[in-house]
């Protein structure tokens, strides 16, 4: 029996596979809650602080990907309907997590997450920033959906989608500048030399898809001398919900992508984006099934039919081989970040043209 005042004594990972916890959710038959939260905060162990989350949100049967750095934690979570009033309590009973603002999704799946993952790095987002020039918690005033839409609508006021272009590509907000990026730490020079000569003389409003990013670009923009800088309190999802439960006008357009099983939340009915293999409308994000493969693209149900779910016939060709053989070909290699470009393979044929 475990040492219950030791935590390293306890189980600190996962047992189960995916695909067996999500038969578990099946036979469960309850619902859950999709939410997302983070907050920046000086936290000296972050390896300590991470057992000890796992060891009560694996009680609660959470499930998610979880961010801890000294800087603070970044965390998207799927948990139980029925014990979210416990989950939220143990929250407030963290100091620096006390009534933190919980980004409920707004498109609910029950297995939007199928492992309990909790990681420590050096950051909660991959900024490429030395942090120690600025302080993050002097960042740009926080609105909500109204104050925003006020805000963009004025001609003083430059919009910007501080999130990658495989996210935009599906959904943004009506006007805002798209940065042709991969990565957030990619965007950050881009946008400072774009808007280099509006330090003072224009409105830069930020959104992303929960608000974590805008904290810290918003901070670091104002250290670098912009002067009115703001940020769209809690993203697109807190936006969404603001918009429906006050009957606003909406001014997003298309889907928000997000980073779990579902891939994107339905924000407007405009489809706004186009297959990458044959050009038609369609904003549905896949992996390719050749598992040595794995790119994210956008795929529609004529072209996934053509070709087996794949980005390319080379991959095509692949996944219709014996399993053992396709593992054979995968032996050795590694799948590298390189494989994330969203959209941006040789071998999407309508994104060549």
């Amino acid at each position: 029996m475990p040492d219950k005042l030791n935590p390293y004594s306890m189980q600190l990972y996962n047992t189960l596979s995916a695909k067996e916890r999500a038969n578990l959710i099946y036979q469960a038959g309850e619902d859950r809650l999709t939410l997302s939260f983070y907050k920046y905060a000086q936290i000296e162990n972050p390896k300590l602080f991470r057992d000890y989350l796992f060891i009560h949100w694996n009680k609660l049967n959470v499930l998610g990907r979880i961010y801890i750095a000294t800087e603070g934690i970044n965390a998207q979570l799927s948990v139980p309907a029925t014990r979210f009033e416990e989950f939220k309590a143990m929250l407030d009973n963290i100091s620096f997590l006390e009534n933190v603002r919980l980004n409920i999704a707004v498109e609910q799946d029950n297995k939007s997450f199928l492992k309990l993952k909790i990681k420590v790095r050096d950051k909660i987002v991959a900024d490429g920033l030395e942090d120690s020039e600025f302080d993050v918690t002097q960042c740009g005033v926080h609105v909500d959906a109204q104050s925003f839409n006020d805000l963009i609508s004025k001609p003083e006021t430059l919009l910007v989608d501080m999130r990658n272009h495989y996210e935009s590509e599906i959904g943004h907000f009506e006007g805002a500048i798209t940065p042709d990026v991969d990565t957030f730490r990619d965007s950050l020079p881009l946008i400072e030399e774009d808007l280099q000569p509006h330090k003072k003389d224009k409105n830069i409003v930020m959104y992303c898809t929960g608000g974590i990013r805008c904290e810290k670009a918003s901070a670091y923009f104002k250290y670098k001398g912009f002067e009115n800088v703001y940020q769209l309190e809690g993203g697109i999802i807190a936006y969404t919900r603001q918009v429906k439960a006050q009957g606003l006008d909406n001014k997003f357009r298309g889907k928000n992508f997000v980073f779990d099983q579902r891939r994107a939340e339905q924000i407007s009915d405009e489809v706004i984006a186009v297959c990458h293999q044959c050009g038609t409308p369609c904003d549905t994000h896949v992996n390719c099934a050749n598992e040595a493969c794995h790119l994210l693209f956008i795929q529609c149900p004529t072209c996934a039919e053509a070709h087996n779910n794949c980005c390319s016939d080379a991959c095509s060709e692949i996944v219709q081989l014996p399993e053992d053989q396709q593992k054979h070909l995968r032996k050795g290699t590694k799948n590298s970040n390189k494989i994330f470009k969203k959209g941006r393979s040789e071998a999407l044929a309508f994104m060549k043209k």
